[in-house]
């Protein structure tokens, strides 16, 4: 399916969103926003098919940050930064809001906000040749599509504000070394590699694997007392699902479970 430079595809229970502006290497802009808009709102209206999502970008690169060009000539009034709030944030809050595991495939260069996009994965796979880049410094601006939170969380202070204070590359090997990515496959192999770990995922248990991802991302936020308080909610809701009954069953028959994600 063919949207505003983004695409959707599924193999059965997979998704495949992509990034589709490849001659401006998937720079983000309003309108590719738009087209992942429409093609979330199409996993969404499947979701009880889609168990499983790859965001991945077409063509050599993830996403080079946010599409610069025609920049120069809008009227100076025009403040950098508007567009976060309107486009860029709605996004970002739908992806962490999923209903399922997001695995991201970083196919090439991801900087900038393409970065973000990218630390947003449940579980993020690398291709060799790709790197990270906090680029905002070398155009005079200050990190934003959640990179302030994510980083430091992933590699710590000191790690995020290098990043973004030199505007260095971070190759894929290093990002591995430090922790910020999962998995690192030689460039041919990473979508194959990525959809077979997407499948071993849409064939989990779906609630529970949705509530581990709410887990995790609550718990910065949270004191001790109140994430004590959230693991029980979840594991309420999780042991009222087939799923939970289904996985009891075949341990104690000993086979393989037959999780249906409900």
């Amino acid at each position: 399916m063919q949207f505003k430079h983004a695409t959707l595809d599924f193999d059965g229970p997979v998704a495949i969103l992509r990034l589709d502006h490849q001659e401006v290497m998937n720079a983000v802009s309003v309108d590719m926003l738009g087209g992942l808009a429409e093609a979330l709102d199409e996993i969404e209206e499947r979701k009880g098919d889609v168990r499983c999502v790859v965001l991945t970008g077409a063509g050599r690169a993830f996403c080079t940050g946010a599409n610069l060009q025609g920049r120069n000539n809008q009227s100076k009034r025009t403040k950098a930064g508007l567009a976060l709030e309107t486009s860029f944030h709605p996004f970002l809050r739908r992806i962490r809001n999923l209903h399922c595991p997001i695995v991201t495939a970083v196919n090439g260069p991801a900087a900038g906000a393409g970065m973000s996009f990218a630390l947003l994965g449940d579980m993020i796979l690398c291709a060799r040749s790709a790197y990270f880049l906090q680029a905002f410094r070398r155009i005079g601006l200050v990190p934003d599509c959640g990179s302030t939170w994510l980083l430091p969380r992933l590699v710590g202070k000191a790690r995020s504000i290098e990043l973004s204070l030199m505007g260095e590359r971070l190759p894929a090997e290093k990002a591995l070394e430090w922790g910020l990515v999962n998995r690192v496959y030689d460039d041919g192999v990473l979508m194959e590699e990525a959809m077979k770990l997407a499948h071993e995922l849409a064939n989990g248990p779906t609630v529970a694997l949705s509530l581990i991802r709410k887990l995790y991302w609550d718990s910065p936020e949270n004191s001790f007392e109140e994430q004590l308080n959230l693991e029980f909610q979840c594991q309420l809701r999780a042991g009222d699902t087939e799923d939970f009954r289904e996985g009891v069953g075949a341990f104690l028959e000993k086979r393989p479970a037959k999780f249906k994600g409900k």
